[in-house]
């Protein structure tokens, strides 16, 4: 991949309501704080919302330079009206938005430009810079031979810069870099510090086929995220031993004055195939906090006693 990208990036989802809604001045303030940090790679999608986190992601950053960041968007979710009728309710995918729209998965060629063309309208910009097939895990064969040569097209037109795959999984990543031309991909919570599945086949492959890689979900969706580990687990209750494996990192940590979270947000660019780290953020206090982490040093002895402890690779 050509395009330059910040080591650290900010993941849109928390600002289409994941979880807990906020207001749109606070999904601003913790897009302008992102950027004020130094923060130049920008993650939303269709998905994250029902389209709010592209709204919002859209309106933050207009007036921005258009060069000073690097913007990405995902296809295989078109929005579609709901059903009219029926009992208005709220979204049924995590996100604590209206269910005025639904998904439908689509990762045909003509849905791939229609998703797209219908992103680029919310964002209100004429041009993303990398389009990323977005959890392609039972579309397979769509995928490889509809979406992702409609997504080349457009790179070798000029309309996007890179194409890429996000997915919570590694081994079909792989398979992408192995038998079409991606220039990156995105794996959500395979490449962390109680995670490592994406450095046993998807990291050396992407290595030696110069493909990027930009690793998401780097706190496993809240078991990282503080330096007393609880919450979930890849959106679930986190099992026993995994936590209490994380507790044993986190004692590690301690023992080397490095939090939890510093660790997790350092680990996964120590491999050389990844360009970047994205992390969700909901408030600019969230924002300020992952930032002040990013930018201590963490001891290399840690990495080593963690290995030695074998806790990581």
């Amino acid at each position: 991949m050509t395009l330059s990208v910040s080591e650290y990036g900010f993941g849109a989802a928390p600002i289409g309501n994941l979880f807990t809604a906020v207001g749109d001045a606070e999904a601003g303030a913790a897009v302008d704080a992102a950027y004020d940090a130094g923060f130049r790679l920008f993650d939303t999608a269709p998905h994250y919302g029902l389209g709010l986190s592209e709204r919002r992601l859209g309106a933050a950053l207009a007036g921005r330079p258009r060069d000073s960041y690097t913007l990405s968007t995902k296809v295989g979710r078109l929005l579609v009206p709901a059903p009219t009728g029926g009992p208005a309710g709220r979204d049924d995918q995590g996100f604590d938005v209206p269910a005025d729209l639904r998904r439908v998965w689509d990762f045909s060629r003509d849905g791939v430009r229609r998703s797209l063309e219908e992103s680029l309208e919310r964002l209100g910009l004429d041009a993303v810079d990398i389009v990323l097939i977005h959890d392609p895990d039972d579309h397979w064969e769509q995928a490889v031979s509809e979406a992702y040569p409609a997504l080349a097209e457009l790179r070798d037109q000029g309309v996007v810069k890179a194409v890429g795959v996000g997915m919570n999984q590694s081994e079909m990543l792989a398979r992408f870099v192995r038998e079409t031309g991606v220039d990156l991909v995105m794996p959500a919570g395979r490449h962390t510090l109680l995670d490592q599945s994406g450095e046993e086949e998807l990291l050396p492959l992407c290595q030696e086929r110069g493909v990027s890689v930009v690793a998401a979900g780097v706190f496993n969706s809240g078991l990282l995220a503080t330096h007393d580990p609880s919450g979930t687990y890849d959106y679930a209750p986190a099992p026993a031993p995994l936590l209490a494996r994380a507790r044993r990192i986190a004692a590690v940590c301690e023992s080397h004055g490095v939090t939890l979270p510093q660790a997790a947000l350092a680990f996964p660019l120590r491999h050389p195939a990844v360009v970047s780290v994205v992390v969700g953020a909901r408030s600019a206090a969230e924002v300020a906090r992952n930032a002040a982490l990013t930018a201590r040093p963490v001891p290399e002895d840690l990495w080593a006693e963690l290995a030695a402890e074998d806790l990581i690779p």
